[in-house]
């Protein structure tokens, strides 16, 4: 567990491999799980790690296991592990996630789902939107006190010295690597069809006035978290 600012840290978990129609490729990204510390000493779990006993020993030491959070249709694999370890935890349902588990059979039993709102458990703490992009929609949030946007696929800043080729200049040709990171290359077309929910999203986001990015794959943007999110979205035709 990495301390970022009071409240919020993250977690980077093992190599995972990207799978088409259920066959694994050679393709490795990293993973990261994002855990804000809520005042009432409840812990917020963006994407779920793979479950670890260490992991989750260390984490109790911060707070309690409360939320465990499904950002995305595609980020939901690990949180069954950790609902069986912490019977008590809420478990927060993103778009379509709960077909794609069923399919896949994945055990993991949604309780609740999350809305364009953040619900009550939350919302003094950290906001949320729901940002457009079709089949990759996603729930972006965002910690108040430490001024930090929590993003899962929508920008991916791959470090290309971590990765082997092929894949490293099928990377290069997407733009999605370190240091400028890009639109997750999935959502591109979509959010041109959804131009004007996602000129919204983006104006939101400004109104956050974001000072870091945490990624789940890729190096975080430290700092100038606003510019990044201009000078990435900002060319694009539904950008602010």
């Amino acid at each position: 567990y990495k301390p970022l600012a009071p409240d919020i840290g993250i977690v980077d978990g093992p190599l995972e491999y990207l799978t088409v129609g259920g066959l694994k490729l050679p393709l490795p990204f990293t993973t990261r799980m994002t855990v804000v510390h809520l005042s009432s000493g409840d812990l917020f779990f963006h994407s779920p790690i793979k479950f670890d006993a260490r992991l989750a020993e260390e984490l109790q030491g911060v707070g309690r296991v409360r939320h465990l959070v499904s950002p995305n249709q595609f980020h939901y694999a690990h949180i069954g592990e950790w609902a069986a370890a912490f019977p008590d935890t809420i478990t927060w349902a993103s778009p379509r996630v709960r077909q794609r588990a069923r399919a896949r059979h994945v055990d993991v039993d949604f309780k609740r789902d999350l809305e364009a709102s953040p619900p009550e458990e939350w919302r003094r703490e950290i906001d949320q939107v729901l940002f457009p992009g079709g089949y990759f929609k996603e729930f972006i949030f965002f910690h108040k006190a430490s001024r930090t946007l929590i993003l899962t696929d929508a920008i991916i800043n791959i470090e290309l010295d971590k990765i082997s080729e092929p894949w490293r200049t099928a990377t290069k040709l997407t733009g999605m690597y370190h240091p400028g990171g890009q639109i997750f290359f999935g959502m591109r077309l979509p959010l041109l069809v959804q131009r004007r929910k996602a000129k919204a999203a983006i104006g939101r986001i400004h109104s956050w006035q974001p000072q870091r990015i945490v990624l789940s794959h890729g190096r975080c943007f430290d700092a100038d978290a606003d510019e990044v999110i201009r000078r990435i979205f900002g060319a694009a035709p539904y950008g602010g």
